[in-house]
């Protein structure tokens, strides 16, 4: 029930959270922290004692999937058509709920002092993401797995037209309108899948183990592929349905952004391991070469529009887009290597790009811009805001003893045994990065004080919140065995080759 009780927490923390706005306007993110802090906790004695809450390692050979699971529960819902709840949570579901959870802390924390308007049911919407997003990590019915994608949708699109900028009713818009018409085709490809295997079985059912090995006859299978591949790239982003992304970041508010970037990019990384490759094996390796070339080029093209941007938060957003690339890059060679060299990025990418829109959030909110051009010599004025960012700029670009340079060292050395080629452009982009992000630095924190901004210095909840994400990522940069052998039983039994 441990998993039950993580998204139930969160669904009654914010419905409490709205309904608390009406007597005092401070109750809301009290309630929001007290619920978040409380599925922190649980979700660390997962992590650290699981004996505490006991769970002990399930074999789901039974279910037709070999592998260990923390958790595995199973209920009936709609028995008629074959639709269960099944929860489950593994290594990778395991971090990947953890780096939930904890962002949640994080863009609760960039809320704190910006959200003044309707704060009921701005924490209402955001905890109501962050359950949606768990629920999509551990639900193993795909028709559970739909109902928490669109739970996960609905409240960010709140979250950006209500407390987003100036064109927010736009951005919102367009970020819906594309994970929509994405999560439709998935919807359609599930639809099919569980037609295709009631054919085979003789029965209808939507259990992810169940719908393992479904045979799809040639004509469809590609098809059928395609639908999930589409909704999980729509989410990752990358080229080309990724334009939603920089106008969705530029116009929300900075918890939103958080979120987005630090969470909700991984939900359709996930998809892709979880869903697309291991449903769809066969077709899949022959759709290879146009993913990691579609990797390739997100590194390489969102890179380079990068350098035209004058907006911090849409130039944060490319980069994003860049470094997620690497992540389709390592999935689809579908390596050791490759594969827990994208889980490593989708971690340590969560905090290095939860980190900058913060900074770049927190400026906004200070000097009301996020033109560059109107910013300069703020070092001075705010070091230690100064300092963080060129931190976690240095970590985003892949700095050795960092978590993103593991990551995406092992997304090259394991995508270089499948294509060199890809590998190497790929590596252009690291390079390209780096000179963009230095270009950030100059401009917004050395030079000129062209306006005479006076800027406020971190707070000490920023300070507490950037700190802890330092941890994480020299953490993941000095020992990665830890969150390497968490994935790896997990990378396994999904059919990832390993060379012992």
């Amino acid at each position: 029930m441990i998993l039950e009780w993580l998204i139930g927490i969160l669904f009654i923390g914010g419905i409490g959270a709205w309904l608390s706005e009406k007597s005092n306007s401070e109750l809301p993110r009290v309630i929001a922290l007290a619920t978040i802090v409380l599925d922190l906790f649980l979700v660390i004695l997962m992590l650290v004692a699981p004996g505490a809450l006991g769970l002990e390692p399930i074999s789901s050979s039974d279910l037709g999937q070999p592998g260990e699971w923390l958790v595995l529960s199973t209920a009936e819902w709609i028995p008629r058509f074959g639709i269960s709840f099944i929860f489950g949570v593994d290594g990778l579901g395991l971090l990947l709920v953890t780096l939930t959870v904890f962002l949640g802390l994080m863009s609760l924390g960039s809320a704190w002092h910006e959200i003044k308007e309707r704060t009921g049911f701005f924490y209402f919407n955001l905890l109501w993401t962050l359950a949606g997003v768990i629920g999509v990590f551990t639900a193993l019915d795909l028709f559970l797995f739909f109902f928490f994608w669109e739970v996960m949708l609905i409240p960010m699109y709140f979250i950006i037209a209500i407390w987003g900028h100036e064109n927010k009713e736009y951005a919102a818009m367009k970020f819906f309108i594309f994970t929509q018409v994405s999560g439709m085709l998935m919807l359609l490809a599930i639809l099919v899948l569980v037609f295709f295997n009631y054919q085979a079985a003789g029965e209808i059912t939507f259990s992810y183990f169940d719908l393992l090995g479904t045979e799809i006859p040639d004509a469809f299978g590609f098809w059928v592929m395609l639908g999930f591949f589409l909704a999980f790239a729509t989410k990752l982003p990358s080229v080309p349905i990724h334009n939603w992304l920089p106008d969705a970041h530029s116009q929300a508010p900075t918890a939103g952004s958080v979120i987005l970037a630090g969470i909700l990019l991984k939900t359709g990384a996930y998809g892709l391991i979880r869903f697309t490759v291991p449903l769809f094996p066969t077709e899949s390796m022959a759709f290879a070469p146009t993913a990691m070339l579609l990797g390739v080029i997100s590194i390489l093209y969102t890179a380079k529009v990068a350098f035209a941007q004058n907006d911090l938060k849409r130039l944060i957003a490319y980069t994003s887009v860049s470094h997620m690339g690497f992540v389709m890059l390592g999935v689809y060679a579908w390596t050791s290597q490759g594969v827990q060299g994208a889980v490593m990025t989708m971690l340590a990418h969560g905090f290095s790009a939860a980190a900058l829109f913060m900074l770049a959030g927190g400026l906004q909110h200070r000097i009301h811009t996020r033109q560059m051009d109107q910013m300069g010599g703020l070092w001075g004025a705010a070091p230690k805001m100064g300092f963080m960012a060129l931190f976690f700029t240095v970590a985003a670009v892949g700095m050795p003893g960092l978590g993103n340079f593991i990551g995406e060292f092992l997304v090259l050395l394991g995508s270089f045994r499948i294509s060199p080629v890809a590998a190497a452009l790929a590596a252009i982009g690291m390079v390209v990065a780096a000179v963009y992000s230095l270009i950030v630095i100059q401009k917004v924190f050395h030079g000129e004080n062209k306006n005479n901004l006076v800027v406020k210095d971190l707070t000490k909840v920023e300070m507490i919140c950037f700190g802890l994400m330092m941890i994480g990522l020299l953490w993941m940069g000095m020992y990665p065995q830890s969150m390497l052998e968490m994935s790896e039983p997990t990378l396994r039994s999904l059919g990832v080759p390993f060379f012992d």
